[in-house]
């Protein structure tokens, strides 16, 4: 049995805590020095979530108007103005100058539970969800939905301008169609580079090949030095991710961001984009007419592997929320809103996602979304998770995903050699479990 790993929150606020000097922390708003509501009448709660995708950020805060509506009483502060570069820093940020949302959407569960930053879910809300994940046997999160797969988006128009009548089902037949894309004269993929969360959807799809579909325990291999990065898997990986970016994918993708993907799709400057289901809203709501197909990309063999196992992520209530029993309620309140069916199904349909709950929830989907659905239900089809959404002993340090993505990022800018920087990237991430376990 390995040992598990922890990383401490306290760590990787020092920085920030140092930058922003002596901040003041404050109580919550609602409540007194024992803990009571100050009114009789209203409460109310912060939030807050990643807002990076537009569709996601729009969905989330339709469901809280149409709460608030019917909830006159109850007022939801939303915090979420963060960026799409780091919704972890955003966080840390927050906690570190007192604004620690009451209702949060968290994905790092085990680094702010290790902090006592979070609670465990209400006992009486776990009845709602289909066998949500635990962490250290504990339930934490209501999740907003499971895992979507990730696959190539594509222009229907663009692959029959190329010739391309049939899909891939290798990986070198993938390649193939990125040949005969260029040769037509329209740049074969898009990225949005911009957004350090981006490049994560081609680096875990090789990983996912090459790696986690192998080994689901790889990270805790690697956390006990048991494997390296430096090993032949990952440099495989690494050199199919930077062949990809150097040969096929647009030019300017470092500073295109990633609500900007979707339009080069749309008006013709590239034929594909990499990225996952909540896409397709954007991309019908940008110009209902235009006609894209989606696909799952093969490995070599053939296999198809896609993300889709399940994350501990989700609404979470916060350590300090927890103490005011009327706050608590009123988010208790919300959460069992949000996932009502009538209600759930519209923010379902608003990002394409796959409902976490027991009780059933449809909505209208397209061919797209269809056949991720049905790449979710093939039992032919490998599971996994980004490198960043293990846990337990698989969880790899907080800090560790950026610098990694943004490694990558200088590896194919300057041409890099492979084997060197995943050297270099073994050793940092040594170094910061190192650290993190002081």
């Amino acid at each position: 049995m390995l040992n598990k790993s922890k990383f401490k929150l306290s760590a990787l606020l020092l920085a920030v805590t140092m930058t922003l000097g002596a901040c003041s922390t404050s109580s919550s708003p609602n409540s007194d020095e024992n803990g009571s509501s100050n009114s009789s009448d209203k409460v109310s709660f912060t939030i807050g979530y990643a807002s990076g995708d537009p569709a996601a950020k729009k969905a989330i805060a339709d469901s809280i108007k149409r709460f608030t509506e019917a909830n006159p009483s109850i007022e939801i502060k939303d915090m979420s103005e963060n960026t799409s570069n780091s919704y972890l820093d955003w966080l840390k940020t927050k906690d570190a100058v007192g604004e620690f949302p009451d209702l949060v959407e968290m994905r790092d569960t085990e680094v702010f539970a290790d902090a006592g930053k979070i609670v465990e879910l209400p006992s009486d809300l776990i009845e709602l969800f289909d066998s949500p994940p635990e962490v250290d046997g504990k339930i934490w999160n209501a999740p907003i939905a499971n895992n979507v797969p990730q696959g190539i988006i594509y222009s229907k128009k663009a692959y029959a301008d190329a010739g391309i009548t049939e899909l891939p089902k290798t990986y070198d037949e993938f390649i193939a169609i990125q040949e005969k894309l260029k040769a037509s004269g329209i740049t074969p993929i898009v990225v949005g580079g911009k957004d350090i969360f981006h490049m994560g959807f081609w680096v875990n799809k090789f990983l996912i090949d090459e790696v986690y579909a192998k080994d689901p325990d790889w990270n805790s291999k690697k956390t006990e030095q048991a494997v390296s990065f430096a090993d032949e898997n990952v440099v495989q990986a690494m050199t199919d991710y930077k062949a990809l970016f150097q040969n096929y994918v647009d030019k300017g993708w470092l500073s295109t961001p990633d609500n900007q993907t979707a339009s080069f799709l749309i008006t013709g400057k590239a034929a594909q984009l990499y990225s996952g289901t909540w896409m397709f809203s954007q991309i019908e709501e940008a110009d209902p007419s235009f006609e894209y197909g989606f696909y799952a990309v093969p490995d070599r063999e053939g296999h198809v592997n896609v993300i889709g196992l399940p994350s501990p992520a989700g609404w979470t209530l916060s350590a300090e929320a927890a103490k005011d029993r009327k706050k608590t309620e009123a988010i208790k309140k919300f959460i069992r809103f949000f996932f009502e069916p009538e209600q759930y199904s519209q923010y379902l349909a608003s990002v394409n996602g796959i409902p976490s709950t027991q009780a059933e929830v449809t909505y209208e989907t397209g061919e797209a979304m269809q056949t991720a659905l049905d790449l979710m239900s093939d039992p032919n089809v490998t599971k996994s998770l980004a490198i960043n959404n293990w846990w337990g002993e698989n969880l790899i340090p907080p800090q560790f995903r950026n610098w990694f993505y943004k490694k990558l990022q200088e590896m194919v800018l300057n041409d890099g050699d492979v084997k060197t920087y995943m050297e270099q990237v073994d050793a940092e991430y040594d170094n910061q479990v190192k650290a993190n376990s002081i």
